[in-house]
């Protein structure tokens, strides 16, 4: 390499490696490339080299960080020197491979919940929440609410014959339904909610479960964060002339809950509730903070300052610890509480245009989330490039709601009135 001419003469040796497995391995040995080639240019030249039936898309790393510009650019940028041969690792890339046809809701579809590997939920405006086993495959319909419904979540989705679902409404209340999941047959089963948890004096923005527990939290327009039990306890007692009644089921007292802790402290609406740990709980507001708090003594030991309203919190990532939140504006934030003295984000990603929705790790990888916006895109994000990996742009309208499913799968729902999976995501 004599390093004379135009950028086209310029090359550099390189060696691909992986960690994937056959038929994705290529020969380990010195290739010559152009130093011009972008990632595309590389997922063309290791498809060359492998004898695949359909070509693969790529992503590629360089001492652990992804490669979004040429690759003499990205040397420059680095510091890295091209004159001995690189070692390029490449991944499957993080997109999806599949589209699978949505599913038309009668209004907006403002909650979904992929956490259970066998089916998802969605909450819509209609006051219903649904449960889907697959794609078009409706099997429950919850309903009770006067209001539309903001948030939905699996209580619990551990039994082999049933779930427990958590919804939560514009109608002030939060709603608890027991779904019998071996149920078969092709038609759909109507059900009632078991018991209702009132409290909340606005409407009730999210919902979550506890991990590894028995007990739901919820956020609200009345600034508060309600802790609720989700027992079917004896000791409450039924509302007179009220009933519940499934398919093929006979008719039950229905059950009123209070709840046994209320947590205070933000100063305007809690939009968005997790709880990642058995005795913490973090919550998002529009008083632009996130706060961490501790369900025995009710006490917030966290507050992180975003200056920007904020919609939706989640934690995840390295050792579960990251807080990534977003809102009225494009960034999607992350921090790292642990580190000691500073409240700053730890990375910043800004390539939406509105505002940000919803955000989702994925709960087995450091290193990848999602955001949804009313842009009406899904982006999907690795902390170890700027760029987005992926962008889904299947919704006609503003993404409302979004979650990962199954672990190489994104669900969604918009102001289209569409729930959406976006399927044969690999992630690394």
């Amino acid at each position: 390499m004599n390093g004379e001419g135009d950028d086209a003469s310029k090359v550099i040796h390189v060696k691909f490696l992986t960690k994937l497995d056959s038929p994705f391995k290529v020969p380990v040995t010195s290739v010559v490339i152009p130093s011009s080639v972008t990632r595309l240019g590389l997922s063309s030249i290791v498809n060359s080299l492998l004898t695949l039936e359909k070509a693969e898309a790529f992503d590629f790393l360089i001492d652990g960080e992804l490669i979004r510009m040429s690759l003499e650019q990205f040397l420059l940028a680095k510091g890295i020197s091209a004159e001995r041969t690189l070692e390029i690792e490449y991944i499957r890339a993080v997109a999806p491979r599949k589209e699978e046809k949505p599913s038309l809701h009668d209004d907006w579809v403002s909650a979904v919940d992929g956490s259970s590997p066998r089916f998802v939920l969605t909450g819509c405006y209609d006051g219903l929440g649904r449960l889907w086993s697959s794609p078009g495959s409706c099997t429950h319909i919850l309903e009770g609410h006067t209001g539309a419904i903001s948030s939905i979540a699996f209580a619990n989705s551990e039994g082999a014959e049933g779930v427990t679902v958590a919804t939560a409404s514009k109608d002030r209340t939060l709603r608890l339904f027991k779904v019998d999941t071996a149920e078969s047959g092709d038609t759909t089963t109507r059900l009632g909610a078991y018991k209702i948890l009132r409290g909340h004096k606005a409407s009730v923005s999210s919902v979550t479960a506890q991990k590894y527990g028995s007990k739901v939290c919820s956020g609200s327009w009345d600034c508060t964060i309600n802790v609720w039990d989700t027992n079917e306890s004896t000791s409450e007692l039924s509302v007179p002339g009220k009933k519940r009644k499934g398919n093929n089921q006979a008719e039950e007292p229905q059950l009123e809950g209070e709840a046994e802790t209320t947590l205070v402290g933000h100063t305007q609406c809690v939009s968005s509730v997790v709880w990642p740990e058995h005795d913490v709980i973090y919550s998002c507001s529009w008083d632009h903070s996130v706060r961490r708090w501790d369900v025995e003594t009710g006490k917030d030991s966290l507050n992180l300052y975003s200056g920007k309203a904020l919609n939706t919190v989640d934690v995840g990532g390295e050792g579960s610890a990251l807080v990534a939140a977003g809102g009225s504006d494009p960034i999607l934030r992350v921090w790292d509480p642990r580190k000691p003295g500073t409240s700053a984000p730890v990375f910043q990603f800004a390539s939406h245009s509105s505002w940000i929705s919803a955000c989702k790790w994925h709960k087995s990888s450091w290193f990848h989330l999602l955001s949804a916006s009313y842009d009406g895109k899904i982006m999907l994000w690795d902390l170890r490039t700027a760029w987005p990996l992926s962008i889904i742009e299947t919704h006609k309208d503003k993404v409302l709601c979004a979650d990962w499913w199954k672990g190489d799968s994104v669900v969604s729902g918009g102001a289209d009135s569409n729930f959406r999976i976006s399927s044969g995501i690999s992630i690394s």
